[in-house]
């Protein structure tokens, strides 16, 4: 009856007691951990308690919190923050109860303390002068909120400190019926002086972009501060150990799913004639990538996740990743494949890292654009005679861990696959149709199982 959705960044010490609290309500039936590409353990914390998580395709908390309610199931939708540790045990019933009592839509939290500086000296004034029907708010930028589904899909989510008041504001404009409840004590850091100025900054924008008012304090929302928080190669490749002395490296499609994630794209969406029109033309990797990529324009987030999950994964991947893992392996996936789909599968059967192109989002929507790596384009040495290759990127990883070629594996099934196959030490072809690689590879397996590679590795 009820999702809980956690964005989390970082929280590796917190997120399973919150995930614990979230699990002793009954009504619970769904658990959402957002990671918000965090570098440190918070996703193998979370894969401890069984929940599901996804990752964020952008940085920021907004983004987070729109993406886990786009993917929930369920109507009624609770959202607790990731690093709170003295949680009141019935905060999800207290959240929740005017709800299911049909009392209200959208549930705001306050807990035992002084308001805020930011909100007694810039939001409240504010109210005052352009809301004056919500000034009575306790606290107004207080996170722990409950709501219906079909009200938060008619919001904004701000990717910032605005995005608690501009929720407020906007459930407002819809006409949601809005009750604040008690929560009671909450461990919450106070704010230092400087971090109050930045928010500061972005709640005000928030609100004046609501009032009409043309805001120059954060033009872009925090947009780009988030973009040059980090890459995505960073954020792979960060969570790594220190010198990791053995790599396994997977291809996604027809490898670890039983399936293309393009082409299953392709037939739910209706574009498998101009998917295969492209793939014939005989472009180059760059151009029939970026083709491909505006075949998905308009495609939203948790779309994009629904089909992924409908691709069978290979029966037993996780059995044999874990053992991969215990004989000291990293595991990870490289793909031509988009990063945001291949991290879900890295999420889904506990992989070390996951690399692939960058499918650009706006507001967790797809805009048709796609970043290629640098890491992927050939240079003065490459193995290999292509412009873009696998083989560049898995090069690259072996050389920034300082990881001998022989102590590498890599799995696949295409031809996109040749070149790192034949870098590896051990390569394997895993149910190719392609001569030309299984003749490349050390290994070549025709089998339902992975379980093979797990007599071939040491």
């Amino acid at each position: 009856m009820i999702s809980v959705i956690i964005p989390a960044l970082n929280e590796e010490n917190t997120i399973r007691s919150v995930i614990q609290l979230a699990k002793r309500n009954e009504l619970v039936s769904e658990i959402i951990v957002v990671d918000d590409q965090s570098k440190d353990q918070t996703v193998t914390e979370s894969r401890k308690e069984g929940v599901r998580i996804i990752t964020s395709t952008q940085l920021g908390k907004g983004h987070s919190m729109r993406e886990g309610m786009m993917v929930a199931k369920n109507e009624l939708l609770v959202f607790l923050d990731a690093d709170i540790p003295n949680y009141q045990e019935d905060i999800i019933h207290l959240l929740t109860e005017p709800l299911i009592n049909n009392e209200a839509d959208f549930v705001k939290s306050y807990f035992e303390r002084q308001a805020g500086r930011v909100t007694e000296l810039l939001v409240k004034p504010l109210f005052d002068i352009f809301f004056p029907q919500l000034n009575h708010f306790r606290q107004p930028l207080s996170g722990m909120i409950a709501g219906k589904k079909s009200f938060f899909q008619k919001v904004e989510f701000e990717n910032d400190y605005g995005v608690d008041v501009g929720l407020l504001i906007d459930m407002h404009q819809v006409k949601a019926r809005i009750i604040e409840v008690n929560i009671g004590e909450v461990e919450n850091d106070m704010q230092p002086l400087k971090a109050l100025g930045r928010m500061a900054r972005q709640v005000a924008n928030a609100i004046f972009k609501r009032v009409g008012m043309l805001s120059n304090l954060m033009p872009d929302g925090g947009e780009t501060m988030a973009k040059n928080f980090n890459t995505q190669l960073d954020n792979a490749l960060s969570v790594l150990q220190p010198q990791p002395k053995k790599i396994v490296v997977f291809d996604m499609d027809n490898t670890l799913l039983r399936g293309s994630f393009i082409n299953t794209a392709a037939k739910k969406f209706g574009f498998s004639k101009a998917l295969d029109k492209i793939v014939s033309e005989g472009n180059n990797d760059f151009v029939r990538t970026k083709k491909i990529s505006r075949l998905l324009e308009g495609r939203h987030f948790a779309e994009l996740i629904e089909v992924v999950e409908s691709i069978p994964l290979i029966g037993d991947a996780v059995l044999v990743i874990r053992e991969l893992q215990a004989k000291g392996y990293q595991c990870g996936i490289i793909s031509d494949s988009y990063h945001s789909i291949t991290n879900h599968v890295k999420n889904m059967l506990g992989l070390d890292f996951s690399l692939g192109n960058e499918l650009e989002f706006k507001q967790s929507v797809a805009t048709g654009e796609v970043k290629i790596p640098s890491q992927f384009i050939k240079e003065s040495q490459s193995g290999c005679e292509h412009d873009y290759c696998k083989s560049n990127m898995f090069r690259y990883i072996l050389e920034e861990f300082q990881v001998k070629p022989q102590q590498a594996v890599a799995v696949g099934d295409g031809l996109n696959d040749l070149c790192m196959i034949r870098m590896a030490g051990t390569g394997i072809a895993f149910n190719s149709p392609h001569h030309q690689l299984d003749h490349a590879a050390r290994y070549v397996l025709k089998s339902d199982s992975l379980m093979p590679v797990l007599g071939i590795v040491d």
